[in-house]
């Protein structure tokens, strides 16, 4: 009985992306609060408007990558980029952490 909890614990740790696992969530809500909330919504699912895009439920790796290149300007948004350039390198893996553990709003049932 143990080995069948510790296999499936095992293949579960195995689905988080290894950057969501070392995140704060926490602190990740509160920066998304203080940044991100007035225009994407808090769960990142909610944007102010349809030309927003929804962020929950996001790959972790991808939303970093685009904050990291909206701070160097290697991605080019006035908006986005003024908003990255305050992030540290751990608030933007905490946002991005935050962001994928909310429920995916662009799924659909069938």
């Amino acid at each position: 009985m143990n080995l069948r909890i510790l296999t499936c614990a095992a293949a579960f740790a195995a689905l988080v992306p290894a950057g969501v696992a070392a995140a704060d969530i926490e602190a990740g809500k509160k920066k998304v609060q203080e940044v991100c909330a007035a225009c994407h919504g808090i769960d990142g699912g909610q944007p102010t408007t349809p030309e927003y895009p929804k962020l929950s439920g996001q790959y972790p790796d991808y939303l970093a990558k685009a904050l990291r290149d909206y701070k160097s300007g290697a991605r080019k948004n006035a908006i986005m980029a003024g908003m990255a350039a305050g992030l540290s390198d751990k608030d933007i893996e905490n946002v991005s952490a935050y962001f994928y553990t909310q429920p995916s709003v662009l799924a659909s049932k069938y």
